[in-house]
């Protein structure tokens, strides 16, 4: 079979399509066909083992894909690593059916963006309608539909950031109230400014360095801050407890393999992004599609910030 498989860390360049045995069943696995797989901002991280969870050599890079079973249902799950390929072996119990009335792309875009966004808001920081949210990258998978989400769930005003006059026009077309130049250098100033002067209640941040400081300053009383990556890989910013304690703030964390542990929060989010999806409440914005020759371009689209959505390898191309 045709896959990426690195044997060295390090960025785009490494990704170079070869040829691989077929994976091999360990107990209670299957070997499925890919159909499509996801391709994450996480996954630049994984190629350069410098996220959370530590990757070994050799490594097919992807977590992420559709497959299909025996009986041509296609199934959505995660599988940790092996995505970026023709075939993968593993749990059947890991995988959901697909509706019909959902496509490939966006039943991917649903999966880690929007499992993401849906937890972000409802477990992580608790909306509660009325709320003013913040959402950086907002044209991001997650971005675009944690906007959705947030206006659904009666979020008062909703502010995007974002780094080009495109994407910002899109966060406004998804129902963003204000759309913000990511590069604003007094960003704390901006977004109080976008809120009437006001600090804002909840903010989905996933770069790190100075928007986080930023963005923990802009928060109002009793504010929640959920970090959900590190995208500006830069280094970890100290949060004082006195500085918390001032304005009744809280910094949350969040990764995804935590939901991924417990079976009964994957699907109540799935369950509701597919539904909202199939009665046309939900528009996951699915960018391009690229084959395991052009992967790396898809890794450069994300590491210089000029992507939309949720981007998608089909391996077979």
């Amino acid at each position: 079979m045709r896959a990426i498989q690195i044997t060295a860390f390090g960025g785009p360049e490494i990704l170079i399509p070869t040829e691989l045995p077929e994976p091999a069943a360990a107990d209670g696995e299957q070997v499925f066909d890919v159909v499509a797989a996801g391709i994450n901002y996480a996954d630049t991280h994984q190629t350069e083992d410098s996220y959370l969870a530590k990757q070994q050599l050799p490594l097919i890079p992807g977590g992420e894909v559709v497959v299909r079973d025996a009986s041509g249902q296609r199934l959505l799950g995660l599988v940790g690593a092996g995505g970026y390929a023709q075939r993968v072996a593993a749990d059947p119990a890991r995988f959901l059916p697909i509706p019909d009335s959902v496509s490939d792309g966006q039943a991917l875009a649903s999966l880690v963006q929007g499992v993401t966004a849906w937890h972000l808001l409802r477990t992580s920081t608790h909306l509660q309608e009325g709320e003013t949210v913040v959402v950086h990258a907002g044209a991001g998978g997650v971005g675009t539909l944690a906007i959705q989400l947030a206006k659904r769930w009666g979020a008062g005003r909703v502010i995007a950031t974002a780094s080009s006059e495109d994407k910002r026009a899109l966060t406004l077309e998804l129902g963003a109230d204000v759309a913000l130049d990511s590069r604003t250098p007094d960003l704390k100033a901006a977004l109080r400014e976008a809120n009437g002067g006001r600090g804002v209640d909840v903010v989905l941040e996933m770069t790190g360095g100075t928007v986080f400081d930023q963005s923990l300053d802009a928060l109002a009383p009793l504010g929640r801050l959920a970090v959900f990556g590190m995208a500006g890989r830069a280094p970890g910013t100290a949060v004082e407890p006195s500085k918390l304690m001032a304005r009744s703030t809280a910094v949350i964390g969040f990764w995804l393999m935590h939901i991924a542990t417990r079976p009964e929060l994957m699907s109540a989010a799935l369950t509701d992004l597919f539904t909202l999806i199939s009665d046309g409440d939900l528009r996951p914005i699915v960018g391009e599609t690229y084959s395991l020759e052009t992967v790396i371009d898809a890794h450069r689209a994300l590491l210089d910030r000029s992507s939309v959505g949720k981007l998608v390898l089909d391996p077979w191309s």
